[in-house]
């Protein structure tokens, strides 16, 4: 947001320089990011200053050259050589001096050096005004008429003042900074002076020649419409100052009726709209909605299509105006226009920021509206607006004010402890003083004890309803840096330790995934509903729905993050990067019994080769294996053992497992099934890992598990085992787990095999199973025992055929 600080003082008076004002700004809460000095003509009319003209000879080596000596208020008089035919003794001039740059109206800047012109010195320039970009004219040098004296800056005479404008980071809580009325009301509690309101005396009701009237039917979506009409008027560009105030803070003068609305918005933070009279059917205006789908032409050509929820302003006939947001082509002023229709409303703020989303246009208007204007405004802001279009553009108000304000929007009251006032600031501040702050902010205070007060808060303050919003008040006009810090730091908790937090866990398991060459990804929660329809393992009816979506691509919040990983994987192999590692942290969104929740979810994917062509490797595709592997360090890192598992039925996937801890899913890892695949056009097998990040995060050891390394061998024995097709290796591996708590350490296999030398039905199982005792080396008589008795186990559970 910008503010002129030449605008500024319309409000209230400023002695302070321009960086003084900047930093009470700032200390205050409206951040001033730049601060810009802004000239009113290019270069200011530094290095140009008045002279007389002493003496005026012809130059001895041109007809049309002169020699002149003029006194520009230095110890000696400056030569200069002049080619004016209308320079005489005597006259007083403007001079640039040796250093100046000049900026003509018309062709490049140049600079002005001492120079030899036909042989004798000239020691600066007697301008023009289209050399100094004051004019167009060159029929000769500026004649001035001034008792000023000599060596005067130039920009004196001619009064360019120029501007600072200060860039102010607004924050969205305060909408009542959105002016240079609002920047004036917190200079005014910051440096005890009076606001200057614009002066409404002069208003009056000439006739009731053009009455037009208003019905305001949605009373929620716009409490309180004021409007007047103008006749007569003529549309025609803006004088000078109103266009170079609109310019300051970068608006581009349109013309002189829609500058008056865009300048009273910026001058008092009241956004206003004006119709043309004559496109008002039977001179009704109604505020209203109009059917879903109705197609409306806004002023920039555009045509929209309303939602139900649109609140418009229209004629009897159809749509004028998007309410507090854009206006119609149809009803805009033009150069034509004669009459005008004033338009001064309090629109509702969830109203318009549902309409301003939903068309996605963002105007200065709908920026104010939908934040909290000021509802006791609109009077004031149509009759200064009235007065302003009368005085630049002629004309008559020909009707009465017509405010329809059914229900008055009363103040905010607070109920503020004293004892918490110092409590939240860290000071005591006296109570006068904390009294004196509220009411310099329009806060009006009715003590009720000596323990506390009421605050009543005006209605354009919509970020001052609690006890701790009006304590802020005091503090930030009080100032921050008024608060002594203590000589020691202190805290009013023990801190407990050594708890690890979400983040410092996401960033570890980031790190080794990213260790194992996965890439992070982050998509969007939103997705299409049509993909938890497309499986029957989602239930379609568990979708959040959103009510206002943007697009059909986006109206749900995902149930799974397979779809979005499978998007990135289709956009990565279309640019020719088919070999993928991929993992996200994200979350998962569900409506169950009529409660929405939520699940945070770590995906995994990986598709392609393992590795690139390399000469000392050959290529290898990715396999489930990989990803299992993956998982299986992820579950390391959380001290999980004793992770069951089972086959996958999902029809996400082709085929998988699904992990158990403590008989609850904690993971599901497989082949993302080829319908899917095939549907993203993928020609490539793609394998996917959905992990319940939710629980490991709440498994998180904070106290380190570990146990001392034995001292003793780890010995290591084979087995081929020739099974049924059906049998997985994990049952073989809980076999030998039950077989054998004490010893077994872990159990690998090594070797898959199914081919000629065993039946078509069968697989064989080559595996390694490590022993060790924490207590003694193991002899051969125990080890042989135990590989025995998993022998016998193997044949008896699984019908085994052990191969020796």
């Amino acid at each position: 947001m910008k503010i002129s600080l030449n605008w500024l003082k319309d409000f209230i008076e400023i002695k302070e320089t321009p960086q003084e004002i900047s930093d009470l700004l700032t200390q205050s809460g409206l951040e001033v990011e730049g601060l810009e000095e802004i000239e009113a003509v290019k270069g200011g009319l530094k290095g140009l200053v008045i002279g007389q003209v002493i003496s005026c000879e012809k130059h001895p080596n041109a007809d049309k050259l002169s020699i002149t000596t003029v006194d520009i208020g230095q110890e000696e008089l400056s030569p200069i050589v002049c080619g004016a035919s209308n320079i005489t003794q005597g006259q007083k001039v403007v001079v640039a001096t040796v250093g100046a740059t000049l900026y003509p109206s018309n062709g490049e800047s140049f600079k002005i050096k001492k120079a030899k012109i036909r042989g004798e010195v000239s020691e600066g320039m007697i301008c023009a005004e289209d050399e100094i970009g004051l004019g167009q004219s060159h029929d000769g040098i500026m004649v001035l008429d001034t008792d000023l004296p000599n060596g005067t800056p130039a920009s004196a005479y001619f009064e360019l003042d120029s501007d600072m404008v200060f860039e102010i980071g607004l924050t969205p809580n305060r909408a009542d900074g959105a002016s240079h009325l609002g920047t004036a009301r917190d200079l005014k509690a910051l440096l005890d002076r009076e606001i200057k309101m614009p002066n409404l005396s002069s208003f009056e009701v000439e006739n009731n020649k053009r009455p037009i009237k208003v019905t305001v039917e949605d009373k929620t979506a716009c409490p309180r419409y004021t409007s007047i009409s103008i006749s007569n008027i003529e549309v025609k560009p803006s004088p000078e100052w109103l266009q170079k105030r609109l310019q300051a803070i970068g608006i581009n003068p349109t013309n002189n009726v829609v500058d008056v609305t865009n300048y009273v918005l910026h001058s008092l933070g009241q956004p206003m709209h004006a119709f043309d009279a004559d496109a008002i059917a039977n001179d009704h205006v109604i505020v209203k909605t109009l059917p879903k789908g109705t197609t409306f032409t806004t002023l920039d050509g555009v045509e929209r299509k309303l939602s139900v929820s649109d609140l418009m302003i229209c004629n009897e006939r159809e749509g004028m105006c998007i309410a507090g947001v854009f206006g119609g082509a149809k009803s805009g002023v033009t150069e034509k226009t004669k009459n005008i229709f004033l338009e001064v409303a309090y629109f509702s703020a969830d109203s318009v920021r549902k309409t301003s989303l939903h068309h996605q246009l963002k105007t200065d208007a709908s920026f104010r509206y939908e934040r909290g204007t000021d509802p006791n405004m609109t009077v004031t802001a149509l009759k200064y607006a009235a007065l302003l279009i009368k005085e630049v553009a002629g004309g008559e108000i020909s009707s009465e004010i017509d405010d329809i304000y059914p229900s008055q929007i009363e103040d905010f009251t607070v109920e503020v402890k004293y004892k918490n006032v110092d409590r939240l600031i860290g000071k005591a501040i006296d109570k006068d003083e904390v009294h004196k702050i509220l009411r310099s902010l329009d806060i009006r205070v009715e003590p009720i004890n000596e323990e506390k007060f009421m605050a009543k808060v005006p209605p354009y303050r919509v970020d001052v309803q609690r006890e701790a919003d009006v304590i802020e008040e005091v503090l930030r006009i009080y100032g921050y840096n008024n608060i002594p810090l203590k000589s020691y730091l202190s805290s009013t908790f023990l801190s407990h330790f050594p708890k690890k937090s979400n983040d410092s866990l996401q960033l570890e398991l980031s790190r080794l995934l990213s260790g194992a060459d996965y890439h992070e990804m982050i998509t969007n929660s939103l997705t299409k509903k049509s993909y938890s329809e497309s499986v029957e393992s989602l239930d379609s009816s568990q979708d959040v729905n959103i009510l206002n979506s943007l697009s059909e691509d986006l109206n749900v919040m995902r149930q799974n993050l397979v779809f979005q990983g499978l998007e990135v994987i289709q956009r990565n192999v279309k640019r020719k990067q088919s070999d993928l590692k991929l993992f996200e942290f994200g979350t998962t969104y569900h409506l169950i019994n009529d409660k929405y929740k939520e699940r945070a979810v770590l995906s995994v994917f990986c598709t392609g080769r393992n590795h690139g062509s390399h000469w000392l490797e050959k290529e290898k595709d990715l396999s489930y294996h990989d990803l299992f592997q993956v998982v299986s360090q992820i579950m390391s890192k959380f001290n999980l053992e004793n992770i069951e598992s089972q086959n996958l039925k999902n029809d996400i996937y082709d085929y998988g497992v699904e992990l158990f801890f403590n008989k609850k899913t904690i993971a599901k890892i497989g082949k993302v099934s080829q319908k899917l695949t095939k549907h993203f056009k993928l020609g490539q097998e793609v394998f996917f890992a959905d992990v319940d990040w939710a629980f490991l995060r709440k498994q998180y050891p904070l106290d380190p598990a570990f146990s001392p390394i034995s001292k003793f061998p780890e010995v290591k024995r084979d087995l081929s085992l020739v099974v049924d097709k059906s049998v997985k290796f994990e049952e073989i591996r809980k076999v030998a787990q039950k077989l054998e708590r004490q010893l077994i350490t872990d159990v690998k296999v090594f070797d898959v095999y199914e081919g000629e030398k065993i039946e078509k039905d069968q697989k064989a199982y080559a595996i390694s199973v490590f022993l060790q005792d924490q207590d003694k080396t193991l002899t051969d008589k125990v080890i042989d025992k135990t590989m025995t008795r998993l022998m016998k186990g193997f044949e008896r559970e699984l019908g085994a055929l052990i191969r020796k």
